[in-house]
């Protein structure tokens, strides 16, 4: 129970309210004249309360906190299997049947398609996050959008995880996240082929308008796992800017762009990566790193 000090808002034989939030009835009640102040209070997570000291002021969790990322948005129920109450009394009776059949359709309710669909998606998505490392946020975007998504009928008679991977992808674009289609894709053990026309789908149904990555944080984030200095980084990253400023960017894959810059500041510093280690954390090909390398140095004569 959480005891809240207010002033007297009601006309009572009380001299001032001492009131009790009992949450799992969701009352609030005088302690003193038990006069019910609000009744169906539902958790809005963090709140100010008074507790027994009563010129002290705390801030205190109700409750755990709803989240996107979740079928039933954390608000989850259960009745209990067994058959006593909270006093730990046997129920019997008309009130032991009542509460089995409480409990058979609070069972059905959750077997419903929609929570069925969203709960096979949320946990592919907590996985996504594990193994590409995902910021709590990008993953709540990420549910927004999938919920979107299904709201539209858009998995209906289709697969699931296409257009979970398309959505994470969708919530890194808009988050400025550094992860690929190749990324995601392969996390996923989806193809990215499966992965582009969902995402397709997805951004032409809900009316998204996706903006270009920032080209410079897949350089650092490459960078970062390769291990490489930080003097050839920072050359890395001027190479890309002096690649931005005459156009060479436009229309060009960023990460094949990204991981191009890299590579060439590493030959220019000696630096131990070479094109296959690069290709294999950047998804991108050999061949595609070197023609864009090639174009690079002839177009900054390097």
């Amino acid at each position: 129970m959480v005891i809240k000090k207010r002033s007297k808002l009601i006309t009572t034989n009380c001299d001032e309210h001492l009131f009790i939030t009992d949450v799992d009835r969701g009352e609030t009640v005088c302690k003193d004249c038990g006069i019910v102040e609000s009744e169906k209070i539902s958790d809005e997570g963090w709140g100010e309360y008074y507790v027994e000291d009563r010129n002290k002021q705390t801030t205190s969790r109700i409750g755990p906190s709803t989240t996107l990322t979740m079928f039933d948005k954390g608000l989850y129920t259960k009745i209990s299997d067994g058959n006593k109450d909270s006093s730990g009394k046997f129920i019997h009776g008309k009130v032991r049947s009542s509460f089995d059949r409480l409990r058979k359709w609070d069972q059905r309710s959750k077997s419903e398609a929609l929570s069925r669909n969203l709960g096979t998606a949320f946990t592919l998505l907590h996985g996504l996050k594990t193994k590409l490392a995902i910021p709590e946020g990008v993953l709540e975007k990420a549910a927004y959008l999938y919920r979107k998504a299904v709201a539209k009928k858009l998995t209906a008679g289709r697969s699931i995880a296409p257009f979970l991977a398309a959505t994470l992808y969708i919530a890194c674009r808009e988050t400025n996240t550094p992860r690929s289609i190749d990324d995601i894709a392969k996390a996923s053990n989806i193809r990215r082929t499966t992965v582009s026309r969902a995402i397709r789908i997805t951004v032409k149904t809900l009316d998204l308008k996706l903006e270009q990555y920032d080209i410079e944080k897949f350089v650092s984030r490459m960078a970062n796992d390769l291990q490489i200095k930080e003097k050839t980084k920072r050359e890395a990253l001027s190479i890309l800017s002096q690649a931005k400023k005459i156009g060479l960017i436009d229309g060009k894959n960023p990460v094949a762009v990204a991981s191009a810059s890299l590579y060439l500041a590493c030959v220019r510093n000696a630096e131990s990566p070479n094109q296959t280690r690069i290709s294999e954390i950047s998804s991108i090909s050999c061949v595609t790193i070197r023609n864009t390398t090639a174009l690079i140095k002839k177009k900054l004569d390097l």
